[in-house]
């Protein structure tokens, strides 16, 4: 009886490999940006992304002091490698063609926001980028020091002092 219950599961297992794999040798499953994902392919790349950053973030507080020093320059480095995607104080009426032809598209932060994220969590974002997204690894590119002094403008957009919120509305993409 055992045997007879082990060889069902067995093939039961391996039928919805072989249906699995015809499916995705049919093209049924879109591999093309402008399409709406499933909800298996959402829920499958959620959970792993949130599984991810509880495991790996860091979750002690930012090295980088929030000054208005390093807010501006938190501003100056998103200005130079993150409006492309994620726009400018306009939000969504700042998302370029860029931004327009990505899939998933990527979060307009002044319209969809990051500040209730932890810097621990922006920085694991940026640092190693998001996989199956637009979302590059940043860390060949800038150094952790970079990567928190952003990590510290995302926390504090919403907020921002004068002088940095004047710096703020100066970034174009």
């Amino acid at each position: 009886m055992l045997r007879g219950l082990i060889a069902g599961v067995a093939i039961i297992a391996a039928g919805a490999l072989v249906s699995g794999y015809i499916i995705l040798l049919s093209g049924l499953i879109p591999a093309n940006a402008d399409a709406t994902p499933g909800w298996i392919e959402t829920w499958i790349a959620g959970t792993s992304l949130n599984a991810t950053l509880v495991r790996e973030a860091p979750k002690g507080p930012n090295p980088v002091a929030t000054t208005d020093k390093n807010l501006i320059d938190g501003i100056d480095l998103y200005a130079q490698h993150c409006a492309i995607c994620h726009g400018t104080e306009t939000g969504i009426a700042s998302e370029s063609p860029v931004a327009k032809g990505l899939y998933p598209k990527p979060p307009q932060l002044a319209t969809d926001g990051v500040e209730d994220d932890s810097e621990g969590v922006s920085f694991w974002k940026i640092k190693h980028g998001i996989r199956w997204t637009g979302m590059p690894s940043w860390k060949a590119s800038l150094t952790d020091q970079q990567i928190w002094t952003l990590a510290l403008f995302l926390k504090h957009m919403d907020k921002l002092p004068l002088a940095a919120q004047e710096a703020w509305q100066k970034v174009k993409n």
